[in-house]
């Protein structure tokens, strides 16, 4: 933790909602690069992802957290702990949604988790540029019937539209207090995690529904090579649920394992600064989001949240 000077702020916000409400957008967006992938499939995000945003005078460590849904297996019961923990432990919480999507049941449920909270809590109204501007007033008055929110701040992550002003206002709201992480870190998480995420957010794009939430990616080895103009080697193993699923991930004649490979390596690139060989394989592990012990070994562990 570094020391600051007086009158500088910092805190923890919790970005929370249903699932492809545009959280991990948001993220990137404020943090200037990717570090949570994004994805038209739902609950995209199964770990919390924190992004370090320092200003001169602040720091704000916001925390995207899984899209919270009703879970159907032991997977879905860790996103959902995993999103309920960061209530606890946050100065701010951002309840996101859809601008498009008419308040519905998921919404309630996080609404009746957030009663009692003393933690101020912003809703904010994403995807604005989707919509006409005078529905917004009915969208505000729909929501504000059902919770008081310490603020109302509507946005486009995509588009950048008011973004500013939510961080200003978000800074507002921050106390006194350390500044936590270097000025140049943008997350907490290991190059490792943030590599499996990408090759798992391609394979996602590229397949279709039965494949996007049996799948698992796991690093199985990163190192420089000196012998070879210091090219980064990464190998890493898809995990799937059946033999039909890894079919469909290699595709026809290696096409689509490929693919995601070709698309995968630039992102990794990017993020690592260096030329990146990377070697995928797809392994079968059936119903591996049932078992406790898979869970853990592919990076679901309950102990940390």
């Amino acid at each position: 933790m570094l020391e600051t000077n007086n009158g500088y702020k910092s805190g923890f916000i919790s970005i929370i909602g249903r699932p492809n409400v545009g959280k991990s957008t948001f993220l990137n967006r404020v943090i200037g690069q990717k570090i949570a992938i994004m994805s038209d499939k739902p609950q995209t995000t199964r770990n919390k992802v924190q992004g370090v945003l320092t200003t001169n005078d602040s720091q704000m460590i916001f925390i995207d957290t899984p899209g919270i849904h009703k879970p159907k297996h032991k997977l879905g019961d860790f996103m959902l702990k995993v999103s309920k923990n960061t209530l606890r432990e946050v100065d701010i919480i951002m309840f996101m949604v859809n601008a498009e999507q008419k308040l519905g049941k998921g919404d309630e449920f996080i609404l009746e988790m957030l009663a009692g909270n003393p933690t101020p809590v912003f809703l904010v109204i994403n995807k604005i540029d989707q919509i006409h501007p005078d529905e917004l007033i009915g969208i505000i008055e729909s929501y504000k019937e059902r919770y008081d929110f310490a603020e109302i701040v509507p946005i486009s992550a995509l588009q950048g539209n008011n973004v500013e002003n939510l961080l200003e206002t978000v800074t507002k709201y921050l106390r006194e207090g350390p500044q936590y992480y270097p000025a140049d870190q943008v997350t907490d998480h290991p190059e490792r995690f943030i590599i499996s995420e990408l090759i798992r957010e391609k394979v996602l794009h590229l397949t279709r529904e039965e494949i996007p939430h049996s799948i698992a990616v796991v690093i199985d080895k990163i190192r420089r090579d000196e012998e070879n103009e210091g090219k980064i080697r990464v190998a890493a193993t898809i995990m799937v649920e059946r033999d039909s699923q890894k079919g469909i991930v290699i595709g026809k004649r290696g096409a689509l394992l490929k693919e995601v490979g070709t698309r995968a390596r630039k992102d990794i690139e990017m993020l690592l600064g260096s030329k990146v060989y990377l070697e995928l394989w797809v392994k079968v592990q059936k119903d591996w989001r049932n078992k406790s012990t898979h869970l853990r070994d592919f990076g679901f562990r309950e102990d940390e949240y």
